[in-house]
């Protein structure tokens, strides 16, 4: 252990984004990383760390903090860079309507792909022995694609077979939480290798990463046995789509996404994602997310519609990319504007404008903290109220004093 241990002090504070990149920037055998008890997936030390490597481990782990998005777009203090907004679909019917919201990102995949841009994609699939939880696959044509479409409510770590990934031959792209792109930012400040094999990162809105104690949850309202399932949906086949569970007889068992999600999932977050100010890509070259169709109090209806994505370009490179897909006819998008995204994406503009209060909470109470540089938090805070942000304070402050930290 150095005298550092930016991994101690990421544990300890409960600030792991669960990303991965950890186990990639040590040596190999260093760092593994484990389901936790609490459900989350979590660095394990295998091995001491070196002084370089665990420096390395500081420069680049989101779960210590953030930069400002270096990037060709200006900064919008809710939204991040912004080059242009659009709404639209895959042009493919059925990858629009196995997919969680449309399908944009799969339906750039498979562009990618087919005009030899990338070797392969980096993407989070359903895992092939337990289909309630994740793992990272390696896609390199449609039907894997199609197989890996849709929402994954569970811990992932695309990250942490980044080192070997590396050293194999083939450019790819990868698709990720926003703390997973964040973090491969600040590492190819470091390492121009990234830049080499990566040559485009996607990313979509991300509302927390729920332990897979939530999704156990779900199976039990269902009156099912985690056993007996031999697949699991989130969501798909339709927007918003049902969870599904398929069981070995054939039986599907089914719940509605405001019901998994609002009721179930979103209570089981992580703590790193309850103080995140990046839900929405902003390190991405492109992030898309559910363009909600919304009541008029502006909550999203969550009635069952024909697929439709809200796509960000956040680079030069991410517009010239959605541009190709959409002259090739890979996409079928139109142009929206700056408002239409907080219409869309109501939960996001309020999360973000809060998250200055619960830093504080944290902060006066003596717990760890990620650092925030130049995101604009306290502008953004100012748009959310002062009432908003007190109750946010106070609702953190709870949460630590009785013990329900993590």
């Amino acid at each position: 252990m150095t005298s550092r241990d930016a991994l101690r002090e990421v544990l300890d504070g409960n600030l792991c984004s669960g990303c991965g990149l950890c186990r990639a920037v040590a040596s190999a055998g260093s760092v593994e990383i484990e389901l936790s008890a609490e459900g989350y997936l979590r660095p394990v030390r295998m091995a001491p760390l070196s002084d370089a490597e665990d420096q390395r481990i500081r420069q680049v782990c989101p779960g210590l903090g953030l930069p400002r998005p270096d990037k060709d777009a200006p900064y919008h203090r809710d939204w991040g860079p912004v080059l242009s907004v659009r709404t639209g679909r895959a042009a493919d019917n059925e990858l629009a309507y196995r997919a969680s919201s449309g399908g944009v990102l799969s339906a750039l995949l498979i562009h990618l792909l087919k005009t030899g841009t990338i070797d392969y994609v980096l993407e989070t699939g359903a895992s092939r022995d337990v289909p309630t939880q994740n793992e990272t696959r390696k896609t390199t044509g449609y039907d894997e694609v199609l197989a890996a479409v849709g929402s994954r409510y569970a811990p992932s770590a695309p990250l942490a077979t980044l080192r070997e990934r590396l050293d194999q031959p083939g450019r790819f792209a990868i698709v990720g939480k926003p703390c997973d792109i964040a973090a491969l930012r600040a590492l190819a400040k470091v390492d121009s290798r990234i830049d080499d094999k990566i040559p485009i990162m996607l990313s979509f809105f991300c509302g927390g990463v729920p332990s897979t104690h939530g999704t156990q949850q779900i199976l039990e309202r269902m009156g099912a046995e985690k056993s007996d399932v031999t697949a699991f949906r989130y969501r798909g086949f339709g927007w918003p789509g049902k969870t599904t569970a398929t069981l070995r007889d054939g039986t599907e068992l089914t719940m509605d996404y405001n019901e998994a999600w609002g009721d179930i999932l979103s209570k089981h977050v992580q703590l790193r994602c309850k103080i995140c100010p990046d839900g929405t890509g902003g390190f991405a070259d492109i992030a898309c997310a559910d363009a909600w169709h919304c009541d008029e109090k502006g909550y999203p209806t969550f009635k069952d519609a024909d697929g439709r994505s809200l796509i960000i370009s956040r680079t030069n490179k991410g517009e010239a990319l959605v541009r190709r897909a959409m002259k090739d006819g890979d996409l079928l998008a139109t142009m929206a504007g700056l408002p239409d995204i907080e219409t869309m994406q109501p939960f996001q503009a309020r999360r973000k404008r809060l998250v200055i209060s619960r830093l504080l909470a944290l902060r006066l109470l003596g717990q760890a903290a990620p650092r925030y540089r130049g995101l604009q938090l306290a502008r953004a805070s100012i748009d959310a109220g002062v009432w908003p942000n007190i109750r946010n304070f106070l609702g953190m402050a709870r949460r630590i004093l009785l013990g329900r930290h993590p």
